[in-house]
């Protein structure tokens, strides 16, 4: 028995650790550098395929493979520094390496050499560490073809170092996910928008609407953007002004004149007639969205005075004038069109501001205001925090008096204002 049972165990042995290798095979690891980890490591977890995607250091000799040793000015140009780079775990019955390659030049720009964007060093080189000669072979054929679209789009040569990996160090864990620990930043955007698969002509954007009067762009990736999904949560989900504003990726910006570098995700111009006139790269709150709008949609006006420094109209102002006789109708929020004030509420106080015994549900707040040796209650707009006037006990019929500002609204009649609540609702 004892002679028979061991040959048994030895092929059950074999079967059984045969059988875990063949089902493991799938899974495989590549190393890849291509500037700031933190983006990078966000963009392939974002990818169906992808298990796991960790930040770390690779291909330094010499140098302490830790952020602060990396990052030293003396290191800064060191060519044996560690590279920034992640290490991604993928299943490749779900995600070939062709399409996580493809993935990895279109997210930033191989041509440029020890740097992306503004991030400078030999810690920010493109490269690629492969752990079997197979990955090394289809990398390098991918190399070949990218290189002939990006000479197409004028680019320089490719400078991304292919390498077998020799060992891969974890970065501090402050850098794991760094982007979904810290909410309020951007993306890194440093693509080209040279793709592998070309979009047809007839898939190119028309920017010809962009070129025509006031607009807003906001930038996002092609991939998901955990900032630019809060932009959109927080702040332009929410937005109902007569600006329009629109969505556009780095690379569909043809016909308009930015300034404003597009790397960063969610990035917010303002632009008039095409011609950029300002931008912010990252996130905005809703408070200093609709302070940065203040400024390029009211510019140096009595309604941005009031809106933003706490100025009162004067009184029977021409606006109050337009506004006093309207027919029925709502008064808007002049910044993000909230709707603030209904005709029903309205009436006339004879003090030369348009007065209301209530606002539209949930659309103000208030808080004390004691400037000028007074006690008063200054009311406020919800969506854009802009200052629109005070609430005072003397209204009709012993109801409040919102005494409120006319520079700082619009109005639009009720059919109109329900054509806009119907069209938001579809």
């Amino acid at each position: 028995m004892k002679i028979l049972i061991a040959p048994i165990l030895l092929v059950l042995s074999f079967s059984f650790f045969s059988e875990q290798r063949t089902s493991t095979s799938h899974i495989e690891k590549i190393v890849l550098g291509s500037g700031c980890f933190w983006g990078a490591e966000k963009g392939y977890e974002a990818l169906d395929g992808v298990i796991d995607a960790v930040s770390g250091y690779a291909d330094g000799e010499g140098v302490k493979p830790t952020y602060r040793e990396i990052t030293k000015f003396s290191n800064k140009f060191n060519p044996r520094n560690h590279a920034e780079v992640v290490e991604v775990t993928y299943n490749k019955n779900l995600i070939t390496l062709e399409e996580l390659i493809i993935h990895y030049f279109e997210s930033h720009d191989p041509t440029q050499l020890n740097r992306q964007g503004n991030d400078i060093g030999t810690q920010y080189r493109s490269i690629v560490l492969y752990t079997n000669n197979s990955q090394k072979n289809l990398i390098v054929e991918l190399i070949s073809e990218y290189q002939d679209l990006m000479s197409q789009e004028g680019y320089g040569p490719i400078t991304t170092s292919v390498k077998p990996l020799k060992e891969f160090y974890k970065a501090e864990n402050y850098h794991q996910d760094y982007i979904k620990k810290n909410p309020n930043g951007y993306c890194p955007d440093h693509s080209t928008g040279v793709r592998f698969a070309r979009e047809s002509s007839e898939n190119q954007i028309d920017n010809s609407a962009l070129k025509v009067g006031k607009r807003i762009v906001v930038i996002e990736p092609d991939g998901f953007c955990p900032y630019c999904e809060k932009f959109r949560t927080d702040v332009s989900n929410q937005y109902a002004g007569n600006i329009t504003l629109s969505y556009r990726t780095a690379s569909n910006l043809q016909g308009l004149e930015i300034k404003t570098p597009t790397w960063a995700t969610p990035t917010i111009l303002f632009l008039e007639d095409g011609v950029e006139v300002f931008g912010h790269q990252g996130y905005l709150s809703s408070k200093e969205f609709y302070q940065a709008l203040g400024a390029f949609k009211l510019g140096n006006s009595e309604a941005y005075r009031v809106a933003f420094n706490d100025g009162t109209d004067a009184r029977f102002c021409k606006e109050y004038e337009i506004f006093k006789d309207t027919p029925d109708g709502v008064f808007i929020d002049k910044l993000s069109g909230a709707p603030l004030f209904d005709t029903r509420y309205r009436f006339n106080s004879g003090t030369g501001w348009l007065s209301f015994t209530r606002p539209v549900e949930g659309s103000v707040y208030r808080r004390a205001d004691n400037s000028y040796g007074m006690r008063r209650i200054e009311i406020r707009s919800v969506s854009s925090d802009i200052h629109l006037g005070h609430v005072f006990p003397d209204g009709p019929n012993g109801l409040p008096r919102y005494c409120i500002n006319a520079t700082v609204l619009e109005f639009k009649t009720r059919e109109d204002f329900n054509k806009t609540i119907k069209k938001e609702s579809v």
